[in-house]
């Protein structure tokens, strides 16, 4: 006896054609199937001949059964002589019933037992329509052996691979003598008696060849260790979708996070010049007004330390997003220890290395909580209360810090926008494959950073704000064009002063120019960004930026001030260095040369040097879940002082990502 895999493939690939015919004959012609009890009566007495000739004692079973299924017929035929119809359309019902009836019967006929060693075979069923039976003239079909040659049969319909299969296949589907088929118009029991009669031939010749059960017996043996190991290794896995099902985080929301950990270390090798009392008080000489000047003697030691996120990302529809980003940490740039007021963060310091200013806590903070959702296929929309500005705008594919150039000054843009992270909105519309335009309002909410923060009475509309306009062009996959424009709001700090962290484009601490406080500020920056794939293996990019910002006193009898500076980044990636997913940088930054105004400047200015920084990073990843990217910064003209020795800043990033 063959296997019973075996003779189940061989049912199942019969019944398949079957239901195959009965759907394509069935199910497309309704209510107007024309029928005839005598047809009906004549299927029923031939597979009854056939059935009582052939059948052995082991089939008796498999005889009731078809037996059984016989009755059901003649029961149609009961309601048929009932019914007032005569010789004219069925209702669906009676078509869902014959159609049943027959699907039944001949998946009995194959559900027979097969014993290739014997001389028994399945039953034979002459299913040959008699000379009363036999087609007109007119509708006389003809064998097609492709389906191309069916004229009116196209890829795109809904059947073309059902009819491919049993013409190409089975040989057994026959067009009319105009190379049509017709598929659109009902069949008649005379023309699906004829197309069953020939695909059930096809498989009873196939069954009594043998071929294709000894290939596949051949071939079961052949590789009987590979399906041994597939099916373990199935069962493996129904195991673990099992597991994961059962303790899965959320059915709706996405777990992840990210580890960085920095060994960090920086020194000057002499005294450094900064301005201010300390690296967050800016003060003036009240003899000369000048920026009161303090002198570094210490030096760093090393430190190793981490910062983290926890985000949890959820999609209600597929394509929106509800993302909510916790963070914590306790590092702090080595080289902002020797930087001037309002200084904190701008030179040699990694973007990941940052918290510290908390004074060691590791406090747990709220980073993002945003939801974004598309309009159409051309627009999305971004709201919420902790908006990330660096999503969306001034993006650069050599300078993402995760990948590329990494340090604070190297990753975006130094004077492009006040607010990093802030409540609002942002909309992102594609015009083209080649065009985009988008536009962000955000206000205050930073988490770390000692800037100050925008008070309950000023809210969305006042205290320090920013509107922000991006216009993106893609001439080529390689070539990259953005130009953006901010308009910036920009609240003093208790003191009066504008500067620090929420300042941009100003760099530093700025007054009235004679140490008086400031009512408020605003300030206009633009910004080119650009990068360039040149090769596979090498590119370029760049940053220029120029910004104005309007100082307004609180004193009447000061005069508006007003400071204007520039900044300039340029760059080389090597993507791909020595590894598929590493990146060598190299960048070249002066992030904030004063053009005029810097009277105004009570810390960041210096004696009117530009600070110029050099970054070489490369990111190396070992798996794709942990890299190494060794960093190393030179700082030239720290503080904007001439005479200030470089400092030099080596860092070690860990990066963790589950």
């Amino acid at each position: 006896m063959l296997r019973k895999s075996t003779v189940f493939r061989l049912r199942a690939k019969s019944v398949f054609l079957c239901q195959i015919l009965l759907s394509l004959g069935f199910l497309s012609i309704g209510a107007s199937l024309s029928v005839s009890a005598a047809a009906a009566s004549e299927l029923n007495s031939q597979l009854d001949t056939t059935l009582s000739k052939e059948a052995t004692a082991s089939n008796s079973v498999a005889k009731k059964t078809i037996d059984s299924n016989i009755d059901r017929n003649l029961e149609i035929e009961s309601l048929l002589e009932d019914s007032t119809l005569e010789d004219s359309t069925l209702t669906s019902t009676k078509d869902s019933a014959l159609a049943s009836t027959l699907a039944s019967t001949l998946e009995s006929l194959i559900n027979l037992p097969i014993d290739l060693a014997s001389d028994s075979a399945l039953p034979k069923p002459d299913l040959a329509v008699g000379s009363e039976l036999a087609l007109s003239p007119a509708t006389e079909l003809a064998q097609v052996t492709t389906v191309s040659e069916l004229s009116d049969v196209q890829p795109g319909d809904w059947a073309f691979t059902a009819l491919q299969r049993l013409v190409e296949e089975y040989g057994c589907l026959e067009g009319y003598p105009d190379s049509s088929y017709r598929g659109d118009r009902a069949i008649t029991r005379y023309e699906f008696a004829a197309g069953l009669n020939a695909c059930l031939d096809v498989v009873v010749q196939l069954i009594d060849g043998g071929t294709d059960l000894e290939e596949l017996r051949r071939l079961q043996e052949e590789f009987v260790e590979e399906l041994a190991a597939v099916r373990s290794q199935l069962d493996t896995l129904e195991i673990d979708v099992a597991e994961l099902e059962a303790n899965q985080f959320s059915t709706t929301t996405k777990f992840s996070a990210q580890l960085f950990t920095h060994i960090n270390f920086a020194t000057a090798g002499d005294d450094v010049l900064a301005e201010g009392l300390n690296a967050f008080v800016p003060a003036r000489d009240p003899v000369t007004n000048e920026p009161i000047v303090r002198t570094i003697t210490d030096d760093t030691e090393p430190t190793f330390s981490y910062y983290t996120w926890l985000n949890f990302t959820t999609s209600f529809t597929g394509q929106d997003r509800l993302q909510l980003q916790l963070t914590t940490g306790d590092g702090n740039g080595n080289a902002n220890f020797y930087g001037s007021a309002g200084l904190l963060n701008t030179f040699g310091v990694p973007f990941t290395l940052q918290t510290g200013v908390t004074g060691g806590e590791d406090n747990i903070i709220l980073r993002e909580v945003f939801y974004s959702f598309p309009v159409g296929d051309k627009l999305s929309f971004t709201v919420g209360p902790a908006i990330n500005w660096y999503r969306h705008f001034d993006n650069n594919r050599f300078t993402f810090y995760l990948s590329g150039a990494n340090s604070f000054n190297s990753s975006g843009g130094t004077q492009v926008n006040a607010i990093d992270r802030g409540a609002g909105a942002v909309v992102e519309w594609d015009i083209a494959d080649w065009l985009d335009f988008r536009v962000g309002y955000l206000a205050e909410n930073t988490e770390f950073l000692p800037g100050p923060r925008s008070s309950t009475k000023n809210g969305l509309f006042d205290g320090t704000t920013t509107l922000t306009g991006q216009l993106g062009i893609y001439p080529t996959d390689d070539i990259n064009l953005r130009f953006l424009y901010t308009r910036s709001n920009i609240e003093p700090n208790p003191a009066g002063f504008v500067g620090g962290a929420v300042s941009e484009p100003i760099y530093g601490f700025a007054d009235d120019g004679f140490g008086g406080a400031l009512r408020t500020a605003t300030a206009d920056t633009f910004l080119f960004n650009f990068d360039w794939l040149i090769t596979d293996g090498f590119g370029l990019f760049g940053r220029y930026s120029y910004g104005s910002t309007e100082l307004f006193p609180v004193s009447d009898d000061r005069p508006d001030g007003e400071i204007n500076a520039q900044s300039v980044q340029v760059g080389l990636a090597f993507p791909d260095l020595l590894k598929k997913g590493a990146q060598g940088t190299i960048s070249y930054v002066q992030p904030f040369d004063v053009l005029d105004g810097r009277s105004f400047l009570a810390s960041g200015g210096g004696d009117g040097a530009v600070q110029q920084e050099v970054e070489v990073s490369y990111r190396y990843p070992i798996s794709p879940n942990f890299a190494v990217v060794p960093s190393f910064y030179w700082i030239n003209n720290v503080n904007n002082f001439e005479d200030n020795p470089d400092i030099y800043v080596f860092n070690l990033q860990g990066q963790f990502s589950f």
